[in-house]
C-alpha cells in the first residue's frame, strides 16, 4: 500500500477538529506523518482512547496511553461566546477551521453549535477573552463518524476558499501594477515636467528661456499656475 493511501485511511479514522493539538497543522498532515513513521498514534487528544486503538488496529500496532504532551482526553465541548463583552473583532471567526462562528466586523459573532468541533483554536486570538467552551452533556457529546465527515468537507471548503481569495488578490494587485507600469503620461503633465526640466537646465547658463509658447493650452495654464504660485512663495519668504 503507498504512503498516500495509507494517509488516507488513517485520516478517515481522526475526528476531523482540525485542532493541531498533535502537533500538526491538521488531520490529514497527522496522519501523513503517522504512515511515514514520523509521528506515533497516540497524539490525538479528541480522538482519545478510542481513536487510538482504531489506529493500532489499522496499522497492527499495540496501543499505547495518549501522549499527555499533547494534552489531555475530554468531553466534547462547545465554544460560547459572552455576546456583552464580544467587542467583534474577527479573530475568532478567522481562527476558527470549519466557519462555525459567523457575523461581520464590529458585530456580535454567534457559534453554531452544530458544527463546532470543540478545537479551542478560537480561544487564543481573542482579545478580550470572552469565549468559554462548554462542556456539553455526555448523552449529546458522542462525535460520530458522519459528524467528522461534514467537518472534513467544510474545513477543506474554507481553505479552498481562502486559497482562493488569496488568488484573486494577488491578481487584483498584479493588475493594477501592470496596469500603472503600462499607463502611459498624460501629455499635459508630461509637457510640464520636460518644460519645467529646459527652464532649470537653462537657467544654469543664466539663460531663462520661454519654452511655454509651444505647450497646450491646458499644460500652458497649469504651467503658468505653478509658476505663479512659485513666485509668490519666493515674495513671501522676502518679507520674512
Amino acid at each position: 500500500m503507498s504512503s498516500g493511501a495509507l494517509a488516507g485511511q488513517i485520516d478517515a479514522l481522526l475526528p476531523q477538529t482540525q485542532c493541531t493539538k498533535c502537533g500538526y497543522s491538521g488531520c490529514l498532515p497527522y496522519a501523513r506523518a503517522i504512515a511515514a513513521g514520523e509521528a506515533e498514534i497516540n497524539q490525538c487528544p479528541p480522538g482519545g482512547a478510542a481513536g487510538i486503538g482504531k489506529l493500532a488496529a489499522l496499522l497492527g500496532r499495540k496501543a499505547k496511553p495518549l501522549n499527555p504532551a499533547n494534552g489531555a482526553e475530554r468531553v466534547r465541548a462547545l465554544a460560547l461566546i459572552d455576546e456583552a463583552r464580544c467587542i467583534g473583532c474577527t479573530l475568532c471567526i478567522q481562527a476558527c477551521p470549519v466557519d462555525a462562528i459567523v457575523g461581520a466586523a464590529k458585530l456580535m459573532h454567534p457559534v453554531i453549535a452544530q458544527l463546532c468541533t470543540g478545537c479551542e483554536l478560537c480561544l487564543p486570538p481573542c482579545p478580550v477573552d470572552c469565549i468559554a467552551m462548554v462542556p456539553m452533556a455526555q448523552t449529546e457529546a458522542t462525535w460520530t463518524r458522519a459528524m467528522a465527515d461534514a467537518a472534513r468537507a467544510r474545513f477543506q471548503f474554507r481553505n479552498m476558499r481562502l486559497d482562493r481569495e488569496i488568488a484573486e488578490r494577488a491578481a487584483r494587485l498584479a493588475g493594477k501594477a501592470q496596469e500603472k507600469r503600462g499607463q502611459p503620461m498624460p501629455d499635459a503633465k508630461k509637457a510640464i515636467i520636460l518644460a519645467a526640466l529646459a527652464r532649470a537646465e537653462a537657467r544654469k547658463t543664466g539663460i531663462v528661456p520661454k519654452n511655454t509658447d509651444n505647450l497646450p493650452p491646458r499644460a500652458a495654464a497649469e504651467f503658468a499656475a505653478v509658476d505663479a504660485r512659485r513666485q509668490a512663495a519666493r515674495k513671501q519668504a522676502k518679507k520674512r
